[in-house]
């Protein structure tokens, strides 16, 4: 999907004009937010961990280790 953002986003609108849009969309995001909570927390929750926020120089954890044969 290509979007032309020269279209969505044209050049030469008042401050006033771009800061009503913007609080537009800041509230239709908020919205959005509170009516989907609970679909976006289970998204997030399914997704890969990439990165321990506490320490991200390390890897990945890789899955349930196997035991190791004697």
């Amino acid at each position: 999907m290509n979007i032309d953002f020269d279209a969505l986003f044209p050049a030469g609108i008042s401050d006033e004009t771009a800061a009503a849009v913007g609080d537009l969309l800041n509230e239709l995001s908020l919205a959005w937010e509170a009516t989907y909570f609970t679909h976006l927390q289970r998204h997030q929750a399914r997704q890969p961990k990439l990165h321990d926020p506490e320490a991200p120089w390390r890897p990945p954890p890789t899955g349930p280790k196997k035991p190791e044969s004697r």
